[in-house]
C-alpha cells in the first residue's frame, strides 16, 4: 500500500490540511484529513490531482521547432500539414516509439497523468499494412508502459482527402483504412493495451472531411459506449468546404446527423457559432481545446466565454506537442479570452472565484469524461494520479488555497512540479522522469536518423 501525507492537498470538496492518502493496486483506498504524519508516510508539501491530456499526436514531438521558417507564400495550417506529411514519410516503427516515449515522459513531468492518443499512423512508410494491423498501436502501448502514463488509445479512421469522398493523396497513404480494415486495427488496439492499468480504447473518425456519413456511422457503431473523438471546425477553410458540400457548417452537420452525447469529444471546435456551442453543451459532449497548438497553427480563438455561459464542458490537450506544460495550456486558454475581450479573469465564473481553480477543475472533469476513465480527483476509488508542487518555489511562496493554483498556472508552470504519481507509482521525482536519460538517448538516436 502506498501512503502519502501532505501539508495541503486539493480534494474534490476543496483544499484540506494534513491529508493522508493511501492507495492499493493503484487506486485510492483512503483519504484522511487533519491527521498527523505516520512514520510510514511519504511526506510532501502540496498535492493536486494530475490532469488528463485529452488530445495528442505524440510522434509530432519530433517536429517541434522545425516548422518555424516562413515559406515563399503565406503560411497556415495547410502549409504546416505538408511539412508534417514529409516528416511522417520518414518514420519507421522504432522512431515512432522513441518519439512517443519522450512525449509521454515530458507530459508526466508537465503535470499530465493520462493521455488520449489520437492515433492515425497505422501503416508502413510505403502505405502497406503491417503484418500485425496493430503494429504501431503496440508501439504506443509500449511507450505508455515504459513511461507509466495512463492511456486512452483512439485509433483513427481516415479514408478521404476532403468532403464528398475525395480521393486521398499519396502522402496520406499511412493513415488510410476502409471500415473492414479499421475493424481489425481496432481489435488489435484493444489487445495492445490489455496489460496497461486503466487503459481505454475508443474510436476517432478523423474529421468530417476524412469520412463519409456512412463511414462515420459505421465506425461509431463498432464501439458503443466508449469515447468518440473527432477533429472539427479547426480551420475556416474546413467550415467553408463543409458548407459547399452540405449546406451546413461542420458542427451544425454533426449535431444534426450523429448521436452526439457525453461519450463524444469535439476536438478544437474553434469556429463554432453560438447555436453550435449551445448544442454541444446541451448534448453533454466535451470540447477538446489545445491552446498552444491552436495558437501555433493560427487556427483562431475558441469562444470559451460564450461556451461557459451554456455550462459547456471542456478539457485540454497538447495536440502537436510543441511544448508540454499543463499549466501553460490553461494559462493560454485564459489569456486568449482576455485578448479577445480586452478584459481580465474571463473564465473564473462567479465573482470572487479563482480563475486558476475554475480552469483546473473544469479541465480535470472534462478531460476525465472525454478519456472514459473513472471519477477524477483525489477521492476513494479513483486512480492515484497525483502531482506534488514545490512549496518553496519562488512563485508559490506565501500562497495558500486557490492562490497556489493561480500562481502555478499563471506564474510557475512545469518548473514548480516536484513529483508525479500515476496509478500509485511515482514516475517523476525532482521534476525528472525516472527513465528520462534512457528515453532521451533513444529519442536522440531517432532524430539523428530522421534528420540525416
Amino acid at each position: 500500500m502506498t501512503s502519502l501525507w501532505f501539508e495541503s492537498a486539493l480534494l474534490p470538496e476543496g483544499w484540506a490540511s494534513q491529508v493522508r492518502i493511501r492507495a492499493a493496486a493503484g487506486r485510492i483506498a483512503e483519504v484522511a484529513v487533519g491527521v498527523a504524519a505516520a512514520p510510514a508516510d511519504q511526506r510532501h508539501g502540496l498535492g493536486i490531482p494530475g490532469l488528463p491530456n485529452l488530445h495528442s499526436h505524440a510522434f509530432q514531438r519530433g517536429l517541434a521547432g522545425l516548422t518555424e521558417r516562413r515559406g515563399a507564400h503565406a503560411d497556415s495550417f495547410w502549409s504546416w500539414r505538408e511539412l508534417m506529411y514529409q516528416f511522417v514519410g520518414r518514420l519507421d516503427a522504432e522512431d515512432f516509439e522513441a518519439l512517443t516515449a519522450l512525449a509521454y515522459a515530458e507530459m508526466l513531468e508537465a503535470g499530465f497523468t493520462h493521455v488520449g492518443e489520437f492515433h492515425y499512423l497505422h501503416h508502413d512508410r510505403d502505405g502497406a499494412p503491417f503484418a500485425d494491423p496493430g503494429e504501431l498501436a503496440v508501439r504506443v502501448a509500449a511507450a505508455a508502459a515504459h513511461t507509466g502514463i495512463g492511456l486512452t488509445l483512439l485509433p483513427v479512421f481516415y479514408a478521404h482527402a476532403s468532403f464528398g469522398a475525395a480521393a486521398p493523396a499519396p502522402r496520406q497513404r499511412r493513415f488510410l483504412s476502409d471500415p473492414e480494415r479499421f475493424g481489425r486495427i481496432l481489435e488489435a488496439s484493444r489487445a495492445a493495451v490489455r496489460a496497461l492499468p486503466g487503459a481505454v480504447v475508443g474510436v476517432a473518425p478523423h474529421s468530417l472531411r476524412a469520412v463519409t456519413p456512412e463511414e462515420l456511422a459505421a465506425v461509431v457503431a463498432l464501439a458503443p459506449g466508449v469515447p468518440v473523438h473527432i477533429h472539427i471546425a479547426e480551420q475556416l477553410k474546413e467550415v467553408e468546404d463543409c458548407l459547399a458540400w452540405s449546406g451546413r457548417r461542420p458542427i451544425e452537420w454533426l449535431l444534426e446527423h450523429a448521436a452526439v452525447d457525453p461519450h463524444w469529444c469535439l476536438v478544437h471546435a474553434t469556429h463554432a457559432t453560438v447555436a453550435e456551442l449551445a448544442g454541444i453543451a446541451r448534448r453533454g459532449a466535451v470540447a477538446g481545446l489545445c491552446p498552444m497548438t491552436e495558437a501555433s497553427l493560427g487556427d483562431g480563438i475558441f469562444p470559451a466565454v460564450t461556451y461557459q455561459e451554456y455550462q459547456g464542458r471542456f478539457g485540454i490537450g497538447s495536440d502537436s506537442n510543441i511544448r508540454l506544460d499543463a499549466a501553460e495550456e490553461l494559462r493560454l486558454l485564459e489569456y486568449s479570452q482576455r485578448l479577445a475581450h480586452r478584459a481580465r479573469n474571463m473564465l473564473a465564473g462567479a465573482g470572487g472565484s479563482s480563475t486558476g481553480r475554475s480552469l483546473f477543475e473544469a479541465a480535470l472533469a472534462g478531460g476525465a469524461q472525454a478519456l472514459g476513465g473513472t471519477a477524477a480527483g483525489l477521492r476513494v476509488g479513483a486512480w492515484l494520479d497525483l502531482v506534488t508542487l514545490k512549496p518553496h518555489d519562488a512563485a508559490l511562496l506565501g500562497r495558500r488555497g486557490d492562490e497556489l493554483l493561480d500562481s502555478w498556472i499563471f506564474c510557475a508552470g512545469r518548473g514548480a512540479i516536484d513529483g508525479v504519481w500515476r496509478a500509485g507509482v511515482q514516475v517523476v521525482s525532482g521534476g525528472r522522469h525516472r527513465a528520462r536519460d534512457a528515453i532521451l538517448a533513444r529519442y536522440a538516436k531517432a532524430l539523428q536518423r530522421l534528420r540525416a
